[in-house]
């Protein structure tokens, strides 16, 4: 006899609308591999009538999203709102408390509340699956909960965000503006028609790092600050020069234990056209982990927009469907430890450093002097004269430096009246 699944989705927005929508689509098909009925049996956002992608039943509809524990007896619930705290925490919250399952795609949430939901649902024996907060349509948190369980990994790295490697990837490609390619990522639904600004400020991948570093190295999620920076300062300009070098602008994800300390980052790269790393575009995610004795695994596919949000929405649903009570984080919340931080102002990197000055004698050997003053070596200079408005631009990449020696030094380039602007600065990666 087939066993009937009460399900209730929370948030209608892209993801949640397309989540509703696969449901009701692929219920035969979950039957066929699962043998339990799912039936969506409630529904809430803020707005009833508003215009959906996808028609929805009014009847099963609810305003308040926490009616529907008093009225219903939920089985598993999604939480599509995706906020870090307020009405998405309380819903997960008290679905966790009344033991019922909670799939949600909310990285903001799990980064941010991860350690003490993951506890409320080992208590409660029921499961929380976030599969979906990180990199879209790849399964890398299974794989890492799972298929490289037994292994040790000290390094996860990659693109973490379909919104930014589109950006400057179509940059590069037709050689528009910051702005009108992102005005072309709202119309394709692969950044936030309203406010991006979590995609392209960094945060989005800085989450879903945090995310990976706890699953990869059995820790408590990080709440130590960390280098965060977006490709909101990045420019044509920047991109058009970095393709002369042989040269792509990558926004990476970066976790790894160095000394037995945990090193978390995101920032703008310049990578090899040559590397793997450097040839993932438009809006693919990619995944790289390094441990023993597997060594390296490559993981790549789309991590934009709610097809591939819902794909591993649905993989967390057959797991807790086919009866898998998990730990969420791979081991027990217990046995998860605290790992000191890395000391940032030690992370070393080559630089590209752009300046923008007055077109006059003596400015390039002012700013040499200023960075050998703080032990920046040289390596690569490219001056690009505009003698009808008088201005230059200097392009300097250097040796590897620490992140200390270049904030101190680029402080200095502030006041002096023959720098335009405060330089742009972006750490080449390996």
């Amino acid at each position: 006899m087939t066993k009937f699944v009460n399900i209730a989705i929370v948030g209608l927005g892209q993801v949640g609308i397309y989540l509703y929508n696969e449901l009701k689509s692929k219920s035969k098909a979950i039957e066929n591999k699962t043998g339990k009925k799912i039936r969506i049996i409630a529904i809430s956002a803020k707005n009833k009538n508003k215009k959906r992608r996808f028609q929805i039943d009014k009847k099963i509809f609810y305003s308040n999203p926490l009616n529907i524990f008093k009225k219903n007896k939920i089985d598993i619930l999604f939480e599509c709102v995706g906020l870090s705290n307020g009405i998405s925490k309380k819903i997960v919250e008290t679905a966790l408390i009344n033991k019922i399952n909670v799939i949600t795609p909310n990285k903001a949430l799990i980064a941010k509340n991860g350690d003490y939901l993951a506890n409320l649902a080992e208590k409660n024996k029921v499961n929380l699956e976030f599969e979906a907060s990180v990199a879209g349509g790849i399964p890398i948190l299974r794989t890492i909960k799972e298929g490289l369980a037994t292994n040790k990994i000290y390094k996860v790295y990659g693109i973490l965000n379909g919104t930014t490697n589109y950006i400057l990837t179509e940059m590069e490609k037709t050689g528009e503006t910051f702005d009108k390619v992102l005005k072309k990522a709202q119309l394709f639904g692969y950044a936030e028609p309203g406010n991006p600004k979590l995609d392209l400020n960094g945060f989005d991948a800085f989450a879903k790092i945090r995310i990976l570093s706890a699953l990869s190295f059995n820790t408590k999620i990080s709440k130590k600050k960390c280098i965060m920076e977006g490709i909101e300062n990045i420019k044509l300009e920047d991109i058009k020069i970095a393709a002369q070098l042989g040269l792509r602008v990558k926004l990476l994800g970066i976790s790894e234990i160095i000394n037995g300390q945990l090193f978390e980052t995101v920032h703008p790269c310049l990578v090899s056209k040559n590397t793997y790393i450097g040839n993932v575009n438009g809006v693919m995610n990619a995944v790289i982990t390094e441990g023993k004795p597997v060594g390296e695994s490559v993981f790549q596919g789309e991590g934009a927009g709610p097809g591939p949000t819902s794909s591993s929405l649905l993989s967390d649903l057959l797991s807790i469907l086919r009866g898998n009570t998990k730990y969420p984080f791979g081991i027990s919340s217990n046995k998860r430890i605290s790992i000191k931080p890395f000391n940032n102002d030690k992370y070393t990197n080559s630089l590209y450093l752009r300046f923008d000055v007055k077109d006059k004698q003596g400015v390039l050997s002012l700013i040499t002097n200023r960075l050998a003053k703080y032990k920046i070596s040289v390596k690569r200079i490219i001056q690009t004269p505009d003698k009808k408005n008088k201005k230059a631009t200097i392009v300097i990449i250097t040796h590897k430096t620490t992140e200390i020696n270049a904030k101190n030094c680029l402080s200095i380039f502030k006041k002096n009246k023959n720098i335009l602007k405060f330089p742009t600065l972006i750490r080449l990666y390996n």
